[in-house]
């Protein structure tokens, strides 16, 4: 059978399911193949289960310290039921699942549940790009169309000698799937999915070490919000080694059932032992297998190869989200999809510009940042004015219990043009939304300062940031 659109987009994940709409708004007939549930990693194995048991493990330490609250608890005990908190999680990624089937039903978007594989010229079509679709059934359509749109997303890497096995060794994606919390947990990798995983934990009452083969946790980001967030999770327990190599072959299951390995720190070796290991160094994307050997689209590295409207060496072909080695998130795969439907449906669309990406990490406290570090800045030659507020100064800050972080601001001294913007604290993935908005319309520091905030709201912390740049914060 064949099914002829006019756009026909190979994965069904954020970057898949927002091209998809966006071209069914501008008139297109539109076609989305997923092998799995519409949604992709982000809303069934990454962004929305990860957040809801980071809301639950922050929910069982705010009922445990609510004595500090003048609530207190019979007797002070909190039980936790793991099995409920991962009923809520999942009763979260199906609502939500169900939502995006009713938006593909109201656009009139056909959605073919399936494994597609790219095929080139052939009796369907005189060029490649036509798919190839397996059904769950094992029978086959093919999908033709003027356009095609790969978003087939990334999966977690893995260590040569640590091949995840779901019992000892564990990606992302078996961690959202415990059906019971481990005592001890040791996680290798401290970027954005190894500090999240550690925090939740932590707040579950595991015992978690960390470890880090770069000097510093997070190393994409400005190093004051990494020193932060170290310090903080220090407090809570995790041990964090950084600046380590790790011996891979070393790795074995000792008597007692624990996974080993050995480490080597600047203070000597250590012998790093847990319950569960999980692997967090990153992800690769989803290119192979694909079929893409079938057309002329070049690989460099794993990745597909993309032009600023997200079209590869074969320009009706594009390519968005995490599989073409950008910007490796939900809300960047979104913008790059309608950045390519808008460019098929000859509109002219921005390039994305990755200065204006906002990154956030979800852990206690928060981390969210958008534009240059204070380092990259510096390195890029501008002279830098910086303005720093601690959330302790902040009175709906002491409010909630949460002082601890604090908002930096990076500005061009010359023409005050805001070049980044660092927060860590509560709700910072909330807030940094408004620094975003200001780079957006290109405001200057001094008219981010202008705006008239209620008080008292966390949102003055950045307004508070930005007046700091010329000494004239009320509060600090």
């Amino acid at each position: 059978m064949t099914i002829e659109v006019d756009v026909a987009i190979l994965g069904g994940g954020p970057g898949g399911y927002t091209a998809a709409i966006r071209a069914a708004q501008l008139g297109k007939k539109v076609a989305v193949i997923e092998s799995g549930p519409i949604g992709g990693t982000c809303l069934h194995r990454g962004c929305i289960p990860s957040k809801s048991l980071l809301r639950s493990a922050e929910v069982y330490q705010m009922v445990k310290e609510s004595a500090s609250y003048g609530v207190a608890l019979p007797e002070g005990q909190v039980l936790l039921n793991f099995d409920m908190v991962q009923n809520r999680k999942q009763s979260t990624v199906n609502q939500l699942h169900q939502g995006l089937q009713y938006l593909m039903r109201k656009h009139s978007i056909e959605v073919i549940q399936g494994k597609g594989r790219v095929i080139g010229p052939s009796i369907f079509s005189p060029r490649s790009g036509a798919v190839a679709v397996e059904l769950a059934d094992g029978e086959m359509e093919t999908v033709v169309s003027a356009n095609l749109i790969i978003a087939t997303g990334s999966r977690p890497r893995s260590l040569p000698g640590l091949v995840p096995d779901g019992i000892h060794i564990l990606t992302s994606n078996e961690m959202l799937e415990l059906e019971q919390l481990p005592a001890t947990l040791l996680i290798i990798g401290g970027g954005v999915i190894g500090v999240e995983w550690a925090s939740m934990m932590a707040d579950f009452g595991v015992e978690v070490t960390l470890v880090e083969t770069a000097a510093r946790l997070l190393p994409g980001e400005d190093s004051e919000i990494s020193a932060q967030l170290e310090k903080q999770l220090r407090q809570r327990g995790v041990r964090i080694y950084t600046g380590i190599q790790l011996d891979l072959s070393s790795y074995r299951i000792e008597g007692n059932g624990e996974a080993a390995l050995t480490a080597t720190t600047s203070e000597g070796s250590v012998h790093l032992v847990a319950d569960k290991l999980l692997v967090s160094v990153g992800r690769e994307g989803n290119a192979d297998q694909l079929g893409l050997e079938n057309t002329d689209i070049e690989i460099d590295k794993g990745f597909i190869k993309v032009n600023a409207m997200m079209q590869t060496t074969e320009p009706h072909i594009y390519a968005i989200g995490d599989v073409n080695g950008g910007i490796q998130l939900a809300h960047a795969a979104a913008h790059e999809g309608i950045i390519a439907v808008e460019h098929i449906a000859g509109l002219k669309p921005a390039p994305l510009d990755g200065k204006r990406v906002p990154r956030c990490i979800y852990t206690r406290p928060e981390v969210a940042s958008i534009g240059m570090t204070e380092v990259e800045a510096r390195q890029q030659g501008y002279h830098v004015k910086i303005g720093k507020i601690p959330m302790q100064a902040i009175g709906k800050s002491l409010i909630a219990g949460s002082p601890e972080g604090f908002v930096k601001v990076i500005a061009d001294e010359r023409t005050d043009d805001l070049l980044g913007v660092h927060m860590i604290g509560l709700h910072a993935t909330d807030m940094i939304t408004e620094a975003g908005l200001a780079m957006l319309l290109e405001a200057s520091s001094w008219e981010v300062g202008q705006l008239i905030r209620p008080h008292p709201t966390l949102a003055e912390a950045l307004g508070e940031a930005v007046l700091d740049l010329e000494g004239m914060s009320r509060v600090y």
